[in-house]
């Protein structure tokens, strides 16, 4: 197990990036702490596995230091590193039984085969594959080689670190929730650092102890699910995380507040006086379905909204409203009655987010912040 370090970390596939723009890793420094079980989660193209693959020593970084444990690691082999990696789809073994994939790495260390042996059978009972054991690995199914492919990484103990790249895709949906509850079984077992990589934030959640959100070649935010949800740091991860996502608006500095249309939203001193004290082109505001506070009728202070569609999704129900122009998603819990036409709406100041060239500003106290 190894403390994983990046250091102004940064990788082009160009010969000679001109900027950003050409550059899949953008510069960045970050830490994965020894033991940690961690989710690198975005969506396709931002870079996750480029950063997985410069971990794992496939991919040697453009500028940079990959260091484990504080040592160096940029010229070493993913052999040397001591990683184990799982990829997307199975690597294993198919003219080899079960047993003796899981063995092959240990005798490639010159394991006695007494002890391989325990090792084997401690990995197949965690995995659930002790009745597959003396099969050829070509007959089983593609969750029960994916489990094979993990157990080859999880059987050694001198591994720094395994690193997971979207493991569970070709896994039946109906499977997968049984084997992203036996990683996390694992983790807390063994106590092995692990990085996990996926575009599904559902998989990241019930996975990761910190989750690290990547957009655009870098690492827009890194905290566990309840920061992620509750107070994004960048519009891209309010957007990205939730279900649906958060609802971000364009707004324009007023007296006392923003606001959009004939809306003003009231901020509090602190807020205001960090917002006139910061240079942006573009300002927003964002808060999540789940704050948005829906009234049983006209309400001091609350916001008039036209209801112009309603999903019925069983426990809740997602309206879809119209405020000042703009269009708002509400989520509205099953035993709340639905509103007829209109909504009166008020956003509680505690949620309301607001975004600054889409990070997110913060007062020094954040109790100031008011009411909507």
């Amino acid at each position: 197990m190894a403390e994983i370090r990046l250091q102004n970390l940064a990788h082009s596939y160009s010969s000679a990036p001109s900027g950003p723009d050409d550059y899949a890793i953008r510069e960045m420094s970050h830490i994965w702490e020894q033991g940690g079980a961690y989710a690198l989660l975005g969506p396709s193209g931002c870079g996750k596995s480029t950063l997985l693959n410069i971990i794992s020593g496939l991919l040697s970084p453009s500028e940079g230091q990959v260091m484990f444990d504080s040592k160096v690691v940029n010229d070493l082999t993913p052999e040397k590193r001591n990683i184990a990696q799982v990829f997307q789809f199975p690597v294993v073994y198919d003219t080899m039984t079960v047993y003796d994939n899981l063995a092959f790495p240990l005798r490639n260390q010159g394991m006695d085969e007494k002890r391989i042996q325990a090792k084997v059978q401690e990995i197949a009972e965690v995995l659930d594959l002790q009745a597959v054991l003396k099969n050829k690995a070509k007959n089983l199914s593609a969750d029960e080689k994916q489990k094979v492919s993990m157990g080859r990484g999880l059987v050694r103990d001198d591994v720094s670190a395994i690193l997971f790249d979207e493991p569970l895709t070709v896994i039946d949906p109906h499977l997968k929730w049984k084997l992203r509850r036996k990683l996390k079984q694992i983790h807390e077992q063994f106590n092995i650092t692990m990085v996990y990589v996926t575009h599904d934030q559902l998989e990241a959640s019930t996975f990761a102890d910190k989750i690290a959100v990547m957009y655009g070649g870098q690492i827009v935010q890194f905290g566990t699910p309840r920061e992620l949800f509750e107070k994004p740091s960048h519009t891209f991860v309010g957007y990205f995380i939730g279900s649906p996502g958060m609802n971000l608006i364009e707004v324009t500095p007023q007296a006392g507040g923003v606001g959009f249309g004939d809306i003003h939203l009231p901020l509090s001193e602190g807020l205001q006086q960090k917002l006139a004290s910061t240079q942006w082109s573009s300002l927003k505001v964002g808060i999540r379905p789940e704050f948005v506070h829906v009234w049983d009728g006209p309400y001091d202070d609350a916001m008039c909204a036209d209801v112009t569609y309603v999903e019925d999704l069983g426990t809740y129900k997602i309206l879809t409203l119209n405020l000042a122009g703009q269009s708002l998603k509400v989520r509205l819990q099953e035993d709340k009655p639905v509103p007829q036409g209109q909504a009166w709406i008020s956003f509680p100041g505690q949620w309301l987010m607001l975004y600054a060239d889409e990070y997110l500003l913060q007062a020094s106290s954040e109790s100031e912040v008011p009411h909507a």
